[in-house]
């Protein structure tokens, strides 16, 4: 079984079966895949492109059975949500998303820039702000360079919000970033497919 988590930025594809994975950036790189892939998507244009390219697709989110009186929440959201009771949910990507879970309802979430918006935002401030991100950033220490500066202050930004409803809950992070983020906090776990297992579990039930 084919799945794809269609985001902002790319085609994220899964291969339940042989248990492979891979990301497509550009429209026109798209596979060919002759049996029925299962979608996701928080992208409209994308979406557009990719119903064209596999017209004997299936859209999971008219399955979705996800409540919550949170306006406006992303399907992948949703996804990500169902495969947690307690806890927090980290979806480290374009933008980064929050939710807490608790005994299987959602109880709300907040949204951030995810990293690479970030640095774009000081690049366009001044050309001399646009930095590399480095992971390897110290935080327990004011910094003494703007390349240190910058990268402080983004994990910061980030790293705060998510601590400061996260001291009594287990944190699972998953998105492009997301292991880099779980590093900061010793009470979380990285699952890289958590967005498929939503949608797996979805196919299951709806036996579709």
């Amino acid at each position: 079984m084919i799945l794809c988590d269609i985001g902002n930025s790319s085609y994220h594809f899964f291969d339940t079966e042989q248990k492979t994975n891979f990301k497509i950036f550009d429209d026109e790189k798209l596979p060919k895949i002759e049996e029925r892939v299962y979608f996701a998507s928080v992208n409209e244009k994308k979406t557009e492109v990719f119903i064209q390219r596999f017209p004997n697709c299936i859209n999971l989110e008219q399955f979705c059975e996800f409540e919550t009186s949170y306006e406006g929440m992303g399907f992948d959201r949703k996804l990500a949500c169902t495969t947690c009771n307690n806890g927090l949910i980290v979806d480290a990507g374009s933008a980064i998303t929050v939710d807490l879970m608790q005994n299987a309802t959602h109880l709300g979430g907040f949204i951030l820039p995810g990293i690479k918006a970030l640095i774009k935002c000081y690049g366009e401030i001044s050309p001399k702000l646009l930095v590399d991100f480095e992971k390897e950033t110290f935080l327990d220490k004011i910094p003494n360079s703007t390349k240190n500066a910058i990268n402080y202050a983004i994990l910061k930004s980030i790293i705060l919000p998510i601590r400061e409803i996260a001291s009594r809950h287990k944190i699972t992070f998953t998105g492009g970033d997301g292991k880099i983020l779980a590093s900061f906090f010793a009470n979380s776990i990285y699952d890289e497919f958590l967005i498929f297992k939503g949608m797996q579990q979805i196919i299951e039930r709806e036996k579709c």
